[in-house]
């Protein structure tokens, strides 16, 4: 490695850096400061802004944004309320699956603002220490990432790996992602059941809601959608969603379907002509969106207000950026880059998961990492299936706990439980963090190397 890559990878880890401490969309603008400095600045050639996966992502938070207008998210966290308060003794376990699957649902991990609050309110009315569901449900709202069909991180994973010859759909990467990051989640709840004092037997909690003012804080409020009358327009709104996702999946099947077409076996879709993946999403959730406006009476300017829809633009922004820089920086340096980690990676391909895990604790997108490092991984011969079993590893941004469902979760919780420690890094959520990564990323592993190879390495 030369002086000269070094001080321009100083320059994309600095515009990195910067961009995390602004937050929001300076991730993506300061990216573009470091871009700048690389291509005016060095003279390096302008790499490829990820055009198809904005596109997705556009589509898929508009359609999300019109469910979130017409009520149909408030029926789905009502209908998790039910389940969550007519079993809160199970908080600590049902809180992580609640939050996993609105986001696999949804795409977005930010739907976890309207939830956490009624969790954490669960928990002190049943005595159970908030911290205990409130760090891992915060840490499963983005482990849902790579699990949902709609999602940045899995649409970019597709149509990358696609592109670079391992023809996998979004359904056999949902047959990986889905079970994995399930049991990661269940070992990082089963760490947390009885993590941390009691709430009767801790001295700080005790010594706080000993005045009486911080009690009635603590105990005083109740955070409930219960109450919140549900139209029939948002009902609709749902329904319409659920099906445009199961749309999608049965096209994505059609691309697993092999089928005979003049002595040549091809593709279900190719058989038939149906569009690539990315195309089909676009328009699905564009029709949805539509329809949801048209018939479910969903506001467009309450959905552009809405926090799933500029949470998704940010998320545009950000993977805009962030990719950009990157697809640059690593473009230009593809063969170095090559003649530095061809060894490592032909040993050990396991590795590109630490690799993946630590650039997402720089830049707080999982898209944006598939986007930005996937076709690194390619060009470095690490095989698709093997890409595929780590691909949970792009979930690392909990381990400096400044992401925005992490510090939300922290004051949703009245009991102070939940914290960010003295040392920054002793927070509330890095244990059920590790814990779900790492067992999700050796699982998912083991699915495609060792129980089934031969099924995900023959796509």
């Amino acid at each position: 490695m030369t002086a000269l890559m070094i001080i321009e990878l100083l320059i994309v880890l600095a515009a990195l850096y910067v961009g995390s401490r602004y937050g929001s969309l300076a991730l993506g603008a300061i990216s573009g400061i470091g871009l700048a400095i690389l291509v005016f600045g060095f003279g390096l050639k302008p790499g490829t802004p990820p055009t198809d996966v904005i596109y997705i992502i556009i589509a898929a938070v508009t359609c999300a944004g019109t469910l979130q207008a017409s009520g149909g998210m408030d029926w789905m966290i009502q209908i998790a309320e039910k389940m969550l308060r007519k079993h809160p003794q199970h908080i600590t376990f049902l809180a992580p699956f609640t939050t996993f699957f609105l986001t696999v649902l949804v795409g977005t991990g930010h739907v976890v603002y309207t939830i956490m609050p009624i969790i954490c309110d669960i928990a002190l009315k049943k005595g159970i220490r908030p911290e205990r569901p409130c760090g891992v449900a915060s840490v499963a709202s983005q482990v849902g990432i790579t699990c949902s069909p709609i999602a940045a991180a899995v649409v970019g994973f597709v149509t990358i790996s696609n592109a670079n010859g391992y023809m996998v759909s979004i359904p056999q990467v949902l047959m990986v992602t889905i079970p994995a990051c399930m049991c990661g989640l269940l070992c990082a709840a089963a760490a947390s059941y009885n993590r941390g004092k009691d709430l009767d037997k801790d001295p700080v909690f005790q010594a706080k809601i000993a005045n009486p003012e911080q009690r009635a804080y603590v105990y005083g409020g109740s955070a409930t959608t219960l109450e919140k009358v549900i139209s029939k327009n948002a009902k609709i709104s749902v329904y319409v969603f659920l099906t445009a996702l199961l749309v999608i999946v049965g096209f994505a099947f059609c691309q697993m379907i092999h089928v005979n077409k003049g002595g040549e076996e091809v593709t279900l879709a190719a058989a038939m002509g149906i569009p690539k993946m990315n195309i089909i999403i676009q328009i699905i959730m564009l029709t949805a969106a539509a329809i949801n406006i048209m018939l479910c009476k969903a506001d467009p300017k309450k959905a552009v207000a809405g926090a799933v829809w500029q949470s998704g633009m940010v998320a545009v922004v950000a993977i805009f950026g962030i990719a950009w820089l990157a697809d640059t920086y690593f473009a230009n340096y593809m063969d170095e880059m090559k003649s530095m980690l061809a060894g490592i990676v032909e040993q050990y391909p396991w590795a590109i998961a630490l690799v993946f895990f630590l650039v997402s604790v720089l830049i707080n997108s999982q898209g944006a990492v598939v986007v930005a490092m996937l076709p690194l991984a390619y060009s470095l011969g690490i095989p698709g299936h093997v890409l595929l079993g780590v691909l949970p590893s792009v979930y690392g941004y909990f381990f400096i706990p400044n992401y925005p469902s992490d510090i939300a979760t922290v004051n949703f919780d009245r009991s102070g439980t939940t914290v960010i420690g003295k040392y920054l890094l002793n927070h509330s959520f890095m244990m059920p963090g590790l814990i779900s990564i790492v067992v999700s990323t050796i699982l998912g592993y083991m699915i495609t190397t060792v129980l089934f190879p031969g099924f995900f390495s023959s796509f």
